[in-house]
Parts: C-alpha cells; structure tokens; sequence
C-alpha cells in the first residue's frame, strides 16, 4: 500500500478547477517527497513536451513511484472525449490518449480513464454513445497491452458526466470491453455521492478496482469535511485492497497546505489499519497542519 499525490505536469494550464499539485516537477516532485509521499499520480495533456527519462530518474532519485497517469484535462481543458459525435474529435481523443499510455509505459504507470470517455447527449442514442465509448476502450486497451499498461475506468459524479456514475455501470463497460487489461478504479468522492452503499459498493466491485481516489466529501483534503476515512480505509483492507491511494482534491487553502494536511490525517488511518506506515518517509505530527520529514528536494531539470 502506497499514498500517492496528485501532480499536473507543465503543459497543463493552471487553473483553480485542477485537482493537482502546479509547477515545475523539479519543485513539485521535491515537495510531494519532502511531505512524506511515497509517489505521485501524474495529470498530463501533451506528454511529448516532457522529458520522460528526466522524469522517471527524478522520481527515483527521490524514492517516488508514478503509479498512474490521468487523462482527465483532455476533456476538461480540450474538451476532446470517446463520445463526440463528430468523428474525427473522437480520433483525436483516443490518439491523445494513446500518447499518454506511451508516456505511463516509460514509467510503469497505470492510465486513468475519467470525464474524457464522454457524456450521453441529446439527439444522440444511449446505445451509440456506448459503442463509441467501447470502441475506444478496445482500442486503447489493446494499443496498451503489449506496453503492459493496465487501464482504469473512473467511476465519476452525475455533476461532472451522465455516463459510468456509479460502480455498476463501471463493472458493465468492463465487461462489454472484455479486455485484460481494462478495469475500473474507485474515487470515493464519487462514490459518496453515486452509490447508495458506498461501503458495500467497495465489496462487490473489489474484483475490478485497480486504483483508488481520495478526498473529503466537499473535494478538499481528507479530513477537512465529513467522510468517514477510517471506515473508507477499513474496508479496502477488508477485501484484501493493497495497491495505490491517491488524493484527487481542489488545492485549498494552497497545494502547500492540502498535502501537508492530507498526509498528516491519513497517514496515522494507514498505519493502524495496516499495520505500517502509510508512508516510510514522513513523522507525522500531532498537529493536523504539519508533519515533520526528512526528505531534500532534488536539483532541477
């Protein structure tokens, strides 16, 4: 089990509605160390403007593992999905998409699949919008497979997208993609708002699940609002969860200041559910504001 931070590369612009940390990576890597992470989860657009080998040995250097790229601001920000139906839109996103599965091959990293696999739109058929979406499922993960890139559907809020709200519907494009290499992943702020059992929602799509999202129930670091992180924690461990758990939350007060606050609440949950360190960098204070590490930043690139 590994807490991960969420981090946009440059060539994302920033932007107060980026759930990630901003900057350079040289500055933002030495941060998301220095608090005490073990890794980070990388928000991309356009992969070919980074250096990827600088990339990768950064994060070694500083003991960080990349464990999963998102896709999310090639919606967000070029407002490209699988289910435009223009055509030659729907190409272009799986083309990006493909160019973020090479960059998470060169840092053994997962892909997340979140608002770009589109929306069900008015004058287009529910049916349509589906077999688009699974053609494109196929094709990336396919593309994928050979790079040993796993793929993971997000389960996102009705707020953001009418399409895959909840673990069900997730478990139901798996299924139709039928593809090895295609999962779901979980992000609890969703799910708090999705499912009628979130708890239970965990258990029965555990099978699935690859990747987990973390936030309080108002998107901002766990432990500013009203979820229940240890139950959250809990039952993860209970289904034999032992992978990535990653923060997915609006940068408020400061990036600064939600890392800090978020590792300093989880990591305590993490070490009594199970039974190590969330983090074997990090002492964390008694104070929820602040956490005492000892972790240098590296030099720039």
């Amino acid at each position: 089990m590994k807490l991960c931070y969420q981090v946009a590369t440059p060539d994302v612009a920033i932007a107060d509605s980026v759930t990630a940390y901003q900057g350079p990576l040289d500055k933002t890597f030495g941060d998301i160390a220095a608090y005490g992470y073990d890794g980070v989860e990388l928000m991309t657009i356009d992969p070919g403007k980074l250096n990827w080998e600088q990339v990768r040995r950064t994060a070694q250097d500083l003991g960080l593992v990349v464990g999963l790229v998102c896709t999310g601001e090639i919606f967000g920000q070029l407002g490209l999905s699988f289910a435009d139906p223009d055509p030659a839109r729907r190409a272009e996103a799986v083309a990006r998409v493909k160019d973020i599965i090479d960059f998470a091959a060169s840092q053994d990293a997962k892909v997340n699949i979140g608002r770009v696999r589109g929306q069900y739109r008015p004058g287009v058929a529910r049916q349509q919008t589906e077999e688009w979406a699974v053609e494109a499922f196929q094709a990336i993960s396919d593309y994928a497979a050979p790079k040993n890139v796993m793929i993971a559907l997000e389960n996102v809020t009705i707020m953001q997208t009418n399409f895959v709200n909840t673990m069900a519907e997730a478990k139901r494009m798996v299924d139709m993609t039928n593809r090895p290499n295609f999962k779901a992943m979980m992000d609890v702020f969703h799910m708090n708002i999705e499912e009628k059992d979130m708890y239970q929602a965990i258990r029965d799509y555990a099978d699935i699940n690859v990747h987990v999202h973390l936030s309080d129930n108002n998107r901002r670091y766990p432990g500013n609002c009203g979820m229940d992180f240890p139950k959250v924690i809990q039952t993860f461990h209970d289904v034999g969860y032992d992978d990535l758990f990653c923060t997915e939350i609006f940068q408020d007060p400061s990036m600064e200041e939600s890392a800090k606050r978020s590792i300093a609440y989880l990591a305590p949950i993490f070490e009594k559910i199970y039974a190590s360190p969330a983090s074997t960098r990090c002492t964390v204070s008694s104070s929820p504001l602040a956490s005492s590490c000892g972790r240098e930043s590296p030099g720039t690139f």
